[in-house]
């Protein structure tokens, strides 16, 4: 069966989406539209360029994921240069290797541009900090004055899950000057809504890496620290969150990973296995459930 696909941001708890796709090809369902940011831009891009879900579970467990973190050159001196670069770069890492690492994978693939692709089949989700916009990709590089068909699509993958401060931001050009993206999930971190144009022809599957909102706890906030962490993830979640409704909540996958950190890029393969046997049971449970409308 055909269904379009949506894949929340999560970091490295998007290793769960392995589970929850190797259930899904069980049941032969398959994507004919994904989208996603973040961590989940990573899998709907590795869909998009016809990875299996064993596939991708290999490329993951051959790489090395402390490789993909690349500080400039002053930062493995001094502590304080670390930070230094932080201030002046606006990332610890400068995301180059991650760059690198995608474009290697998608060109075995046979996948470099957005014109390797069939038109509309992927939508990535990035935050335009210098023009306060949120930005769908291919669809807005319009205005940026960019041939979606020639951007790369391992760049846009890149500006998708740039976390802000871990990664340096991506720039990019427009009529008036410099523009630097982040992570999509600054604006959207669950863009459910991007397939929602009226034009309906498949049954949309959204995959969440958390509990639904009503089981999540209030969060706590005792000083200037919990006092970001909550500030940025109402950030991430108000904007998916007043999309979702009742309706919709009955085509998400909630795959609850509160207890796991989304930068922890030192996972055991104990870790990992943990995360892939969550999503699928909890994608298996979905499905027993779940009437396609």
């Amino acid at each position: 069966m055909l269904i379009d696909g949506v894949f929340s941001g999560g970091g490295i708890k998007g290793f769960a989406y392995i589970g929850a796709m190797e259930v899904l090809e069980e049941k032969n369902y398959r994507f004919k539209r994904v989208a996603g940011t973040s961590a989940g831009a990573i899998m709907a891009v590795f869909i998009a360029a016809g990875y299996s879900a064993k596939e991708i579970e290999e490329i993951l467990d051959e790489l090395n994921l402390k490789s993909l973190l690349d500080p400039p050159k002053p930062a493995g001196t001094l502590p304080f240069l670390k930070w230094l670069n932080l201030y002046f770069r606006m990332g610890l890492y400068k995301g180059k290797a991650l760059e690198k690492w995608f474009y290697k994978k998608l060109a075995a693939k046979g996948i470099l541009t957005f014109n390797d692709l069939p038109k509309d089949s992927l939508k990535l989700v990035a935050s335009d900090l210098t023009n306060g916009r949120m930005v769908v990709i291919p669809d807005d590089l319009a205005s940026y004055g960019i041939d979606w068909r020639k951007f790369p699509v391992a760049k846009a993958l890149r500006m998708s899950c740039g976390i802000p401060f871990f990664f340096e931001p991506i720039k990019l050009s427009d009529h008036n000057g410099e523009c630097l993206f982040v992570d999509g999930g600054i604006l959207s971190n669950f863009p459910l809504w991007i397939f929602d144009n009226g034009n309906k022809q498949r049954p949309t599957i959204g995959l969440k890496l958390s509990n639904p909102r009503e089981d999540m706890p209030p969060q706590k906030i005792n000083n200037g620290l919990n006092l970001f962490e909550a500030l940025f993830s109402t950030m991430k979640n108000a904007h998916d969150d007043r999309y979702i409704s009742r309706k919709h909540e009955r085509n998400i996958v909630f795959i609850p990973l509160e207890k796991y950190s989304a930068t922890q890029f030192d996972l055991d393969d104990e870790t990992k296995q943990n995360l892939i046997d969550i999503g699928r049971r909890r994608t298996s449970k979905f499905l027993e459930t779940w009437r396609p409308s």
